[in-house]
């Protein structure tokens, strides 16, 4: 008897023991077949029951190989449960890289792009705007495959799938030529400024991240990823808009030691190991933690921290790190960052559910005149009406699940909550 599995942090539990690590798609197909309701498991990042099933659970761990790279197309197809970390190595001895990069390189591209998951930059559109085409196992069996080339509009409604779709066994991914990063973290950054030239200081590098706690009047850390040639390192400033540059390598939890966070103090390197925050080879963060994040259109950025920041006793009691990053736009029918630029508001909270519960609704009203979007990964306690509200393609998403799932085979509770 298997015993029932937990997310990566711990804090969920799924639903049923049934879990099953096919070696082949053709495996697959039969298990989709024979099955009333299943989801597919990446690396079990989501913090709460979006991938959850009460029948059958499927992880892909054993279909994680480099299937081909197309130098004339500039893209690379790969099996559905594939990591960043396996894949970054591999297309960089190539010549070539993913336009960007997740904060952890543990998680599987299929899973990262079924939930719209990101990086940073100004430019940096979601990790899912690089699939140019998936094939997936859809609830009768069969293997589809959807390509931006041949199917257009509804394409744009395939790729955040919220894993309602079928079973991702394959991604075909834009490339673009392998790129240098060079990391550098500066302290105290003043919010006055981050007021001041909030456009200055995020467009600043290829990718930023401001990190605060929210308890004073400074942000802890300004993270800077510049692009740089692969043979020379730009000077660094002492100071970054009245910030200090930082003598020693920070973890962003001040207190936690920063073995696993990736090379700063300027040193260059591929953007596959500058880009995440974390190596692959250790625990990312902290481990036992909560996380949740909203995205705000990005003219309303300055309001919405000032309105965030409102709450700095109720979010004294659980926060353990707060992270401020930008994302550029895309079409993605269900992405949080669907036509429009977007600031994303993330936090990382102590273990503490009962508390967090409590605080979600606060946060979510300090938003809510900015039409705040959740991460479809992370918790939220927005009502679903309010929630559905915000995404102007839902009903065309709905359609588009009914039409290769009208059983709701890949249905849950967390997809019929929020989404039907």
């Amino acid at each position: 008897m298997q015993e029932l599995q937990r997310n990566w942090a711990g804090n969920y539990t799924y639903s049923t023991t049934r879990l099953h690590t096919p070696h082949t798609v053709e495996q697959i197909q039969k298990l989709v077949i024979g099955s009333q309701q299943i989801k597919t498991l990446g690396s079990r990042h989501s913090f709460n029951g979006i991938a959850d099933s009460n029948a059958d659970l499927i992880s892909l761990t054993h279909l994680d190989q480099v299937l081909s790279l197309d130098p004339i197309g500039k893209t690379v197809t790969v099996e559905g449960g594939i990591t960043y970390g396996q894949l970054g190595p591999y297309l960089h001895q190539a010549g070539y890289a993913l336009h960007n990069l997740a904060s952890l390189p543990h998680i599987t591209i299929a899973g990262a792009c079924a939930t719209a998951t990101h990086g940073s930059g100004d430019r940096n559109a979601n990790l899912a705007t690089a699939v140019a085409a998936l094939e997936v196992v859809t609830a009768s069996g069969e293997v589809v495959t959807f390509s931006r080339a041949q199917h257009g509009e509804t394409f744009l409604g395939t790729v955040v799938s919220l894993g309602g779709l079928g079973v991702i066994t394959k991604l075909t991914l834009d490339l673009v030529p392998t790129f240098a990063i060079q990391q550098s973290v500066y302290e105290q950054l003043p919010i006055a400024q981050l007021e001041q030239a909030f456009d200055a200081i995020v467009s600043s590098a290829y990718s930023v991240s401001l990190f605060t706690d929210w308890q004073s009047d400074y942000l802890n850390q300004a993270w800077l990823k510049r692009q740089v040639s692969d043979t020379a390192s730009a000077a660094l400033d002492p100071t970054f808009f009245g910030a200090t540059l930082a003598q020693t390598k920070l973890h962003p939890i001040s207190e936690t030691s920063a073995e696993a966070v990736t090379a700063q103090m300027g040193s260059v390197g591929p953007g596959h190991e500058r880009l995440p925050h974390f190596r692959m080879q250790d625990t990312p963060s902290v481990g036992a933690e909560l996380q949740s994040e909203y995205f705000v259109p990005r003219q309303h950025a300055i309001a919405a921290i000032q309105a965030i920041a409102k709450l700095r006793e109720q979010l004294a009691t659980c926060l353990m790190i707060s992270e401020i990053r930008t994302i550029a736009a895309d079409a993605l029918w269900m992405s949080p960052c669907y036509q429009q630029d977007c600031v994303g508001f993330h936090f990382t909270w102590q273990p503490d559910w009962p508390t967090v519960q409590q605080v979600l609704p606060l946060i979510e009203a300090q938003l809510a005149p900015f039409n705040a979007r959740p991460h479809w990964g992370k918790l939220f306690t927005m009502p679903a009406a309010h929630l559905q509200a915000l995404y102007p393609r839902l009903p065309d998403f709905r359609k588009l699940l009914s039409t290769y799932d009208p059983q709701g085979k890949f249905r849950n509770t967390f997809l019929q909550q929020n989404l039907f």
